[in-house]
């Protein structure tokens, strides 16, 4: 039917009824895409807007190879090429007749879409997640390795893209931060500076601070929290007021929800050498500076029946007696080693920490010299750079040829020397 045969129809209902509504037709799509693919399903809907559902005659004009049918729905079941095209329409009703609807157009095309998945790093720590994002879905998070890939898929028949191009994620170890303690011997008053660093830092990270327990039942330590950071803090650095008596701390860092969190780092100690009531360290010989093949006992003693000795060396290795001497109740007996510089200290099994003594070895080759004598050869005296000796007095210099020899030898060669003076 012509357009102008539609308006004479129109003009002559309102002549005769005196029916002057006009009614409007509208198409759309359901679902509402423009652009559909080979083998989706889609509807073509024709609408009387405010003339009801019922009673009307449909009329279909379309440019595509395929002609709807004279119902107020099309619905393309696999949809082809030859589907695509302008459709319009307009209804009838006793002597009503709506106008053409505007045109909507349909595009079908041939080519599947292939979705493209991105991820934001492809190395993972254990326990760690990645994001990955497909370019026709929303991202996801996933935390275990393996090889990747994504679709896309939409309308009630799912019609779905080929799979995106591969992306291999891979898992790490753990990163564990490093622990950084300043200062590292305690003096009245002064705080402590904690502060941890990440291998590989990035945003997000939240730091956790943590003092250290002494746990004798699993020979290492328990975790507290410090003050403060049950939730993390933002800065990579803590600092602890008050602190007197020797401790240990670590950290650990995490991010994401949920958290993912790093190792616990390596424990660090601050020292102290005032006696704690509750634990303390003696040493027998009571000094610092000890020779090669000296005999040393490192005794606990305070308020606990269990005692572990532990040594921290310059390497940053800790150990206990029973790694590398004999423990005996609370007393580690030690037969020195030039490699045994270290602190010591004591842990009880209550939890404490005692004060610690820095211990330094020297070489004694010959091991001839009596214990004490070669003490006092250590012991320097703040006056004309001297030496103490059995209460006399010897020049620095002449420390290595003494303690070379025999104690008669050397205090004779010393006597002829005129290096001795007798002590007023």
């Amino acid at each position: 039917m012509s357009d102008e045969v539609s308006i004479f129809i129109l003009v002559l209902n309102t002549l005769l009824y005196g029916n002057t509504q006009v009614y409007n037709a509208t198409v759309t799509l359901q679902p509402n895409w423009s652009l559909i693919y080979s083998g989706e399903t889609i509807t073509v809907r024709c609408e009387i807007q405010g003339g009801g559902d019922t009673e009307w005659e449909y009329e279909w004009n379309t440019t595509s190879s395929n002609k709807p049918p004279t119902h107020n729905e099309y619905r393309i079941n696999g949809a082809t090429v030859s589907d695509s095209g302008d459709y319009k329409c307009r209804g009838r009703k006793d002597y009503s007749l709506t106008q053409w609807s505007d045109v909507i157009r349909l595009t079908v095309s041939s080519d599947k879409p292939q979705a493209s998945l991105r991820a934001d790093r492809t190395v993972i720590p254990a326990g760690g997640n990645v994001t990955l994002t497909c370019s026709v879905r929303p991202m996801t998070c996933v935390s275990q390795e393996g090889l990747y890939s994504c679709r896309g898929g939409r309308g009630d028949r799912v019609y779905y893209t080929e799979y995106s191009q591969s992306v291999s994620i891979d898992i790490t170890d753990k990163p564990r931060p490093v622990l950084t303690v300043s200062p590292s011997w305690l003096s009245p008053g002064a705080s402590v500076t904690l502060n941890c660093e990440v291998k590989h830092p990035s945003a997000g990270w939240r730091f956790y601070w943590y003092k250290t327990v002494p746990d004798l039942s699993h020979n290492y330590y328990s975790y507290e929290l410090l003050p403060g950071n049950s939730r993390g803090t933002e800065q990579d650095s803590y600092i602890v007021h008050g602190q007197t008596h020797t401790a240990g701390y670590v950290c650990r860092t995490g991010k994401g929800d949920p958290v993912y969190y790093t190792e616990n780092s390596e424990p660090k100690f601050v020292w102290s050498g005032d006696f704690h009531p509750a634990a303390s360290l003696t040493v027998n010989p009571d000094r610092v500076q000890h020779f090669t093949s000296d005999s040393v006992s490192l005794s606990c003693e305070g308020n606990s029946a269990e005692w572990r000795v532990r040594g921290f060396n310059e390497h940053d290795s800790l150990s206990h007696c029973s790694d590398w001497r004999r423990m005996t109740g609370s007393t580690c007996n030690v037969g020195l080693y030039w490699s045994d510089d270290a602190v010591y200290w004591c842990e009880s099994g209550s939890g404490e920490f005692s004060n610690a003594v820095n211990i330094t070895v020297q070489n004694d080759f010959s091991g001839s010299l009596s214990l004490k004598e070669r003490i006092r050869a250590l012991q320097q005296t703040k006056q004309s750079n001297m030496m103490i000796i059995n209460n006399k007095y010897i020049p620095f210099f002449s420390m290595v040829m003494f303690v070379s020899m025999k104690q008669s030898e050397a205090l004779e060669t010393l006597k002829k020397g005129n290096v001795i003076n007798q002590r007023k």
